[in-house]
């Protein structure tokens, strides 16, 4: 299995035209690709003040509360209260969509895929609440927890990379150690695994798994 490690170390920040926050871009595909051409993007984001969402046309997105007292989204006029941290929320990227902030600056992280080239399904690794948490915030089955990023042996998280995607691993807290390749990750920091293959994910703290696949 090859594996990319990719620091929060000296990331780029880019600032909102808005001013109400920054975003640093943790991977995305094809690489060196910008906004309006991306096939799949992952970031965190830092966000001071509420307001709307950029609008991204046949964009499919999924955001998750990192760190705050999380925020309020209305998507095409429905709100969704997102207060509790590790619990990721799927939406259309290309719906009317405005922020409210819950209680002071927020940290979110984002996922998102253009409709037609990629598709991501988001679990959440590490604390057993979270880690019961299947793609986009659903209860995962039994076996799909376990491949996609659930319980495995000796308190580890298994992690397969199926033939023709590519998995992204993403310290959101805490630490995390993949068993065979030896790679630790500090908060913040990422690996991207993008040949077939399998391993143990160990989480001292919280790490997402996005598994990406070509549409179709």
């Amino acid at each position: 299995m090859a594996v990319r490690v990719l620091r929060a170390a000296g990331r780029p920040a880019t600032a909102w035209l808005n001013g109400g926050g920054v975003t640093r871009e943790v991977a995305g595909a094809p690489e060196g690709s910008g906004l309006a051409d991306f096939d799949w993007r992952v970031s965190l984001a830092d966000v001071g003040q509420g307001g709307p969402f950029s609008v991204f046309p046949g964009v499919d997105r999924v955001i998750t509360l990192v760190d705050g007292a999380g925020m309020a989204l209305a998507v095409a006029g429905t709100e969704h209260v997102l207060a509790q941290p590790y619990q990721p929320f799927a939406f259309p990227g290309d719906a009317d969509t405005g922020c409210r902030l819950l209680g002071g600056p927020v940290v979110d992280f984002n996922v998102m895929t253009r409709r037609g080239r990629a598709t991501a399904e988001v679990a959440i690794a590490g604390r057993e609440r979270s880690a019961e948490r299947g793609p986009a915030g659903e209860r995962a089955p039994e076996g799909e927890r376990e491949r996609a990023g659930g319980p495995g042996p000796a308190g580890g998280h298994a992690v397969e990379v199926p033939p023709g995607a590519t998995v992204l691993l993403v310290c959101l807290d805490g630490g995390a150690e993949l068993d065979a390749a030896g790679v630790r990750l500090g908060r913040f920091d990422a690996a991207l695994l993008d040949s077939p293959g399998r391993d143990l994910l160990r989480v001292d703290g919280v790490a997402a798994v996005v598994t990406l696949r070509p549409a179709g």
